[in-house]
């Protein structure tokens, strides 16, 4: 070696590693080579290359050539890292290679097909069956430790038997090239070992069968799978076979379709088993497994998971920091806490390596030799033991903190600062005193209820663990709900909600583990009946009461939109998942904007756009996966448009209104008419299907060219050639509220024109305004003019719709501005302005118009009975609107 960087590189490696030092002894040309080679990565590519030319004859010789590699790669690994040449990622990713590299290269060794045995076939394909070789743990993940053990599961697909000479069964075929791979790959010789290899978190652990076929293995995860059993499988991984098969088997037994907050006390049990472990053989200075150690971080990340993998595909990663990434950008947890932890998990991960590169060990301790303590201080970048050893505190004091802060006992978390009641039966005896004590109005009443919920056959029917999680959010509900001005409502409310959640422990688990999140529940159900029906119709937005942040966070339609088609794309096939996305995406958006709503954060007009652009969304990634389904289509993008009528084409939505929409074509295809009434049919079938997820919205079809006797879908010219010729006087006030929704954006852009041609006919104004008038008088026989209905009353929203559809029709041909699709408010400013109507009036119309609408949107919301004397404060706009009518109509 004559270069001096090279040779001190070497020598810098040496001193850290015992283990290296011994291995040069042994190898001096691998120091050699190590020297040389030191500032390249060590890729899969090379591995390879060095297997393949030792051409293994044998067992024995792959073996041998197998240990020779992980020294190679090991002298290369310690050297570049104690030398600062490399990172944590490229250490555990060389790692993982090594050991994929061994162990699919000995599998395809053991594999070949004899004469004697033949090969393994399935009894039901017929197909040569493949051992599926699953690296679990740190292997699955792809962040192995150099020293570490590689936990390995054997699974082969179907049961059937060799078809060679000497016939065995499948099972028996794989048990013997298991065993074998484990001596190749674990057995201790004089070259050392490859990786140690650790079976025990197979089926049954070391009393069950070396290998498992995927029927047996999927009976063991139905009947006998543990939740520690979830929690490995995260990071479970084919490294060989059928990857996808395996994955569709476990997939379902990890991830809940549900969100299950019951993990958290699944994995709190956990840590608890290895913290006591931990205190037993005194190893709290264990990097990984003490407090504020590797395994802390790699919980906080794989918590999230297990209660959000099922919804969230984007959680269904196997790499620590990439999940913990991932947890950022959904807004769970905090950029600058997960900062803060990856920079934690990487300083404790560093430590972790650089005490197994002392001796080759598979060991986590702090050394206690004084010179290995100097080591370590040394090749982490300090200048002694004591400043090393308190920046280590420092990261462990703040991963315990973390993790505590996820995982504490809800029992610890009091509510307003004092300390909650403990038991449901203080409230279940005779005596209603305690109720009566905490303000509630009819306090015999709710006892009645909570002795009726307790006693139940609902409640003698749930599950153990279901009915403690009731017995213990009980209490703080009826507490919580004597806090509000209306408690005996709120707490039937909430009441009524235990009762359709009850055998539903993550729904109950949620509220159990988050005592917060009740407060911010019963402040909802105490605001809205509307709200509470909603919540308890789909509980499954519980979860949204935890993120307060994201519950006021205006809505970004156009990421949203983004994140929405990738959910839904994540899906697949599997149309029925993907139309209960759409729902869950809808629900949680209304229930956002409702929270929103309640806190008085929006405007009504701002709460009715957001509204309209999320059904715009909701039709536009409708109409794009009813197309991707629709067979026989004869081009990529439908020719295609949905236009929106009445509250949804005036952008004046509200949360529970029906969507008045008409379909257009434009195609040349002979068949198109047949093709877009099918695909129509689908998308309505998309909307209004009621599935476990719910209903997206109720569709009115009846304002289509023609009503209900004419097409579902009209192409571009019938659609005009009817509103030319045969449309009536209301179907033209119908099209001064119409817009464009979503679709082919040249349709679209055609049914603009159209419609502002349309409504900037010349017209017979007196027999226009004979028309509108009668039309009106006959929606007054079926709606009276009532003082307490705002829409129907006079001078009130219908009076005011019907005077600014008659300003657009009768006097558009010479304002053009009038067609312009701004909501009834902005065109009143514009009739102002040219004479039409006076300022006086316009102003007197939008005060009304702006009054009534709120007024109507704050008595579906809360169901209270409409406040007369807030419609009698405005009793003079009232009159003006009156007074327009007069002067238009009469």
């Amino acid at each position: 070696m004559n270069d001096m960087s090279e040779l001190r590189q070497v020598n810098a490696a040496s001193q850290h590693s015992r283990y290296l030092k011994n291995l040069f002894l042994r190898h001096p040309h691998l120091a050699t080579r190590t020297a040389q080679e030191a500032t390249h990565v060590f890729t899969r590519e090379q591995m390879l290359t060095q297997l393949n030319a030792s051409n293994c004859q044998n067992e024995e010789e792959l073996s041998q050539n197998l240990r020779s590699l992980r020294q190679t790669v090991m002298a290369r690994l310690i050297t570049r890292e104690i030398n600062g040449l490399s990172d944590l990622n490229e250490v555990v990713t060389t790692t993982s290679e090594l050991a994929e590299v061994a162990i699919t290269t000995a599998l395809e060794f053991l594999s070949q097909p004899n004469e004697r045995l033949g090969e393994p076939i399935g009894e039901e394909s017929g197909e040569r069956q493949e051992l599926i070789v699953v690296g679990m743990g740190k292997l699955g993940g792809r962040e192995l430790n150099v020293s570490s053990d590689i936990d390995l599961i054997f699974v082969y697909p179907e049961d059937g038997n060799t078809n060679g000479i000497k016939s065995i069964s499948n099972h028996e075929y794989f048990t013997q090239i298991g065993k074998k791979l484990i001596r190749i790959i674990g057995d201790t010789t004089a070259d050392g070992f490859v990786f140690r290899v650790d079976m025990r978190l197979r089926p049954f652990g070391d009393s069950g069968p070396l290998v498992t076929s995927f029927a047996a293995l999927e009976n063991y995860l139905l009947t006998q799978g543990r939740e520690w059993e979830r929690y490995a499988w995260i990071k479970g991984r084919a490294l060989s076979g059928d990857a996808k098969g395996l994955m569709d088997l476990v997939t379902p037994f990890i991830y809940r379709k549900y969100l299950d907050y019951g993990a958290y006390h699944s994995m709190r049990e956990l840590h608890s088993q290895i913290r006591r472990e931990v205190a037993r053989k005194d190893r709290f200075d264990n990097v990984k497994l003490g407090p504020g150690g590797i395994r802390e971080i790699e919980f906080i990340g794989q918590v999230f998971q297990l209660i959000r993998g099922g919804r969230n595909k984007a959680l269904q990663q196997r790499p620590t920091q990439v999940v913990l990434n991932e947890l950022v950008q959904q807004g769970t947890l905090p950029s600058d806490v997960v900062a803060q932890l990856q920079e934690a998990y990487v300083f404790l991960r560093n430590i972790e390596h650089r005490i197994m590169y002392l001796d080759d060990a598979q060991t986590q301790m702090l050394p206690t030799n004084p010179d290995d303590k100097i080591r370590l201080a040394s090749s982490m970048g300090f200048n002694d033991w004591e400043s090393f050893r308190h920046r280590l505190d420092e990261y462990r004091s703040f991963v315990t903190i973390q993790f505590d802060q996820i995982f504490a006992l809800p029992e610890q978390t009091t509510l307003n600062g004092g300390v909650t009641e403990t038991h449901i039966d203080h409230y279940l005896d005779e005596d209603a005193s305690r109720l009566s004590q905490l303000g509630f109005q009819n306090p015999n009443d709710i006892q009645r209820r909570l002795n009726a919920l307790h006693d139940g056959s609902k409640y003698k029917q749930m599950p153990d663990r279901c009915r403690q999680r009731l017995d213990a959010i009980l209490p703080s509900l009826v507490i919580i709900a004597a806090e509000f001005n209306n408690p005996d409502l709120t707490l039937t409310r909430l009441l009524d909600l235990l009762e359709a959640i009850g055998r539903r422990e993550s729904y109950l688990a949620l509220l159990a583990e988050h005592p917060q999140a009740l407060k911010r529940l019963a402040g909802l159900y105490s605001a809205s009946p509307w709200v509470s029906e909603y919540l308890t119709r789909h509980p499954i937005l519980l979860d949204e009461l935890l993120d307060f942040r994201l519950l006021h966070q205006s809505p970004d339609w156009k990421a949203l939109g983004e994140q929405l088609r990738s959910d839904i794309q994540a899906l697949h096939d599997d149309t029925e998942a993907r139309m209960d996305c759409l729902r869950h995406f809808q629900h949680t958006q209304i229930f956002r904007l409702v929270s929103q709503d309640l806190a008085e954060l929006l405007p009504l007009e701002t709460l009715s756009d957001h509204l309209s652009d999320l059904a715009d969304l909701i039709l536009s990634v409708a109409v794009e996966e009813v197309w991707r389904d629709l067979p026989n289509k004869h081009v990529e993008h439908p020719k295609f448009a949905i236009i929106g009528y009445g509250k949804l084409g005036g952008k004046e939505l509200g949360y529970a209104s029906d969507l008045d929409l008409v379909f257009l074509y434009e195609d040349e295809h002979p068949n198109a008419g047949d093709i877009y009434a099918r695909f129509a049919k689908r998308v309505v079938n998309w909307l209004t299907s009621m599935t476990s997820a719910g209903q997206l919205y109720d569709i009115d079809l009846r304002l289509r060219p023609n009503g209900t006797s004419g097409l579902l879908v009209s192409s571009m010219e019938a659609f005009e050639q009817y509103q030319r010729t045969a449309a009536w006087v209301w179907e033209h006030q119908a099209l001064t509220r119409a817009r464009y929704c979503t679709g082919d954006i040249q349709i679209g852009q055609k049914f603009t024109g159209i419609r502002n041609s349309i409504l900037c006919l010349e017209r017979d104004t007196p027999a226009l305004r004979a028309e509108v008038r009668s039309m009106r008088e006959k929606m007054l026989e079926t709606h009276p003019a009532l003082p307490n209905d705002v829409k129907h009353l006079r001078g009130g929203i219908v009076d005011i719709e019907f005077i600014m559809q008659f300003l657009i029709l009768a006097y558009s041909a010479q304002h053009p501005d009038l067609t312009a699709n701004l909501g009834n408010i902005a065109l009143l400013d514009t009739a102002a302005k040219h004479g039409l109507i006076s300022h006086e009036a316009a102003q007197h119309a939008r005060v009304a118009y702006r009054a009534l609408r709120r007024l109507q949107h704050t008595h579906r919301l809360n169901g209270s009975q409409l406040d007369i004397s807030k419609v009698e404060a405005i009793s003079t706009e009232l009159e003006s609107v009156k007074a327009t009518w007069r002067s238009l109509f009469e």
